[in-house]
């Protein structure tokens, strides 16, 4: 398809907008790559242009003695200064390859020859995107964002996350971003590596990436995939600070440029914001820092099958990773996962294999899986009935499962507390609003239910269809207690606010009755203080002070 347009802001500058035309023609081109035209320009006219749209995005294209054509400058020219869908406005100006450099792995003689390829430092600060609609996380995101990542990747030299990795799917030959013609995006936004003890490991690190069309190489072997070259995306040091450490936050957003296919590109070569359809892009991290050894640490890979020198080499710190592993090789160093509907890589660029030193959001391209919640996903609602308590956090508890897509499972577990007491937002019969909770058990209030031995009971449960997009951890649909006595509404509590409410993302055992949940679970009030070291807390009850039926 084209479209023919005339120029109609005389602020227009040398590069072209689709916002500045005012469209006059479009017709199918049938594979053309040139167009001939016969027209009457008007008086007011600045410049007739025709715009070819092609699988690999907008090409503009000024008309000169009555003709425009695709091939007249090649295909690295994009239209520039446009807004995407995303809210981010792509740069203007033309990136070029400044710097061709070897690879750690290249001057190591593991792969000789391998090329890594860079702009300017410069153009890496103008590549840096703007965006007038996308603003930082929400407060809610980043709470359910951290209690997700790091339940399921714990943090720590003692935790080998690598069976989580493997178990979801999404490393190796699955880590491969598949491109759909629009622009992708990539975003910083979390790292953990301890500058003031480990010598700022991702601060020093850059991203790479590289890519490949599947319909030429269906299914490359590693020696193909280290061939190929790679482009470095983001330097680390130009998104975070040194002392950005363990935030969630929007740290700089860039766009991945297309060179074309040339398996040797040269020093000028123009980068374009769109890539081919169904072409397949990979990651990779280079760690720069320099150790007691002298050696810089490496490149890995989301690609485990290029990571078996780096992993198994005992001069580069990498070897230590892995630590239960019989065979080091082929081991993915990123694995994706999605929240909210975000797609998100987590990385382990380092020797712990907790696989949460770098996590990155990347906006276009073809969704990648399901989110890495368990299947099914089991959460414990527990809930504190008065701001005076005794913290047993047993006044209500909640225990809910995804089942499928569509279907969820609520069960009301117990009771402590001898109120008169609702449940909202569940509201299926019989555990509806208007459902006081101790007549769901057939007793009435001023009994304790599966908190103390006194009343032992089923649990009440309900199924609940709901849609694909929803998930437990989003306020508007978590249950809330509704105390009658005195009108408060009891909600799971946000960051910084009394634990009235919590949500435990597993069977949990809850404590028994008058058993403050600090003394029930030593490790809670760590938890409170850093929600990063102490994530697994409620794996570690006091048999003793916790009900088990």
């Amino acid at each position: 398809m084209v479209y023919v347009c005339e120029i109609t802001d005389p602020s227009t500058p040398s590069y072209v907008t689709r916002n500045a035309m005012k469209l006059l023609n479009q017709t199918e081109t049938n594979g053309q790559s040139t167009i001939k035209l016969n027209y009457d320009a008007p008086q007011d006219n600045l410049g007739l242009y025709v715009a070819f749209s092609t699988d690999h995005g907008y090409f503009v294209r000024k008309v000169v003695n009555n003709s425009a054509s695709l091939e007249s400058t090649g295909k690295s020219r994009m239209t520039r200064g446009e807004t995407l869908d995303t809210g981010y406005t792509l740069p203007d100006g033309d990136f070029a390859i400044a710097n061709i450099i070897s690879s750690y792995a290249s001057d190591r003689g593991w792969n000789p020859g391998e090329k890594l390829y860079e702009l300017s430092d410069e153009d890496y600060g103008k590549l840096k995107l703007t965006s007038a609609t996308e603003a930082d996380y929400s407060d809610e995101f980043k709470e359910s964002f951290r209690g997700l990542v790091f339940t399921s990747f714990p943090n720590g030299r003692d935790y080998n996350n690598l069976s989580t990795v493997k178990s979801m799917g999404y490393y190796n030959e699955g880590s491969y971003l598949i491109t759909t013609g629009e622009p992708i995006i990539v975003t910083p936004m979390y790292k953990c590596d301890h500058p003031q003890d480990y010598g700022a490991e991702v601060y020093n690190s850059d991203l790479y990436y590289y890519y490949y069309n599947p319909a030429e190489v269906e299914s490359p072997n590693a020696e193909y995939l280290m061939s190929l070259p790679k482009f470095k995306a983001i330097p680390f040091n130009q998104s975070f600070t040194e002392t950005e450490d363990d935030i969630i936050s929007k740290h700089g957003s860039f766009a991945l440029l297309y060179y074309g296919d040339s398996k040797t590109p040269q020093v000028g070569t123009k980068g374009s914001f769109y890539f081919p359809k169904n072409y397949k892009i990979g990651f990779m991290v280079r760690a720069k820092t320099t150790h007691d050894n002298g050696k810089k640490q490496g490149e890995v890979y989301a690609d485990g099958r290029l990571n078996n020198e780096i992993n198994t080499n005992t001069n580069y710190y990498f070897s230590s990773s892995f630590k239960n592993e019989t065979n080091k090789k082929d081991i993915p160093r990123a694995v994706w996962f999605t929240h909210e509907g975000r797609k998100f890589m987590c990385w382990e660029s380092g020797t712990d294999a907790d696989f949460n030193d770098i996590m990155m959001e990347v906006q276009g391209g073809k969704p990648i899986g399901n989110n890495i919640d368990p299947d099914p996903e089991v959460f414990t609602y527990c809930f504190e009935d008065t701001k005076v308590g005794d913290y047993d956090m047993n006044d209500v508890v909640i225990k809910a499962v995804r089942m499928d897509k569509t279907t969820v499972e609520y069960s009301l577990v117990a009771c402590g507390a001898y109120k008169e007491l609702y449940i909202l937002n569940i509201n299926v019969a019989p555990i509806t609003d208007e459902a006081e909770v101790h007549s769901l058990f057939e007793l009435t209030p001023n009994h304790f239910i599966n908190t103390d031995g006194s009343n032992t009971r089923d649990y009440v449960t309900v199924t609940k269809t709901v849609p694909e997009t929803f998930s437990f951890r989003d306020p508007e649909t978590m249950p809330q207690i509704l105390d009658k006595s005195t009108g408060n509404i009891i909600k799971v509590s946000k960051k910084g606010e009394s634990p009235y409410g919590i949500m435990i993302p597993d069977d949990f055992k809850y404590p028994i009755e008058r058993i403050c949940i600090k003394d029930a679970y030593t490790r809670f009030n760590e938890w409170g203080k850093n929600a990063v070291l102490s994530t697994d807390w409620y794996t570690e009850p006091v048999d003793s002070k916790v009900y088990n039926k």
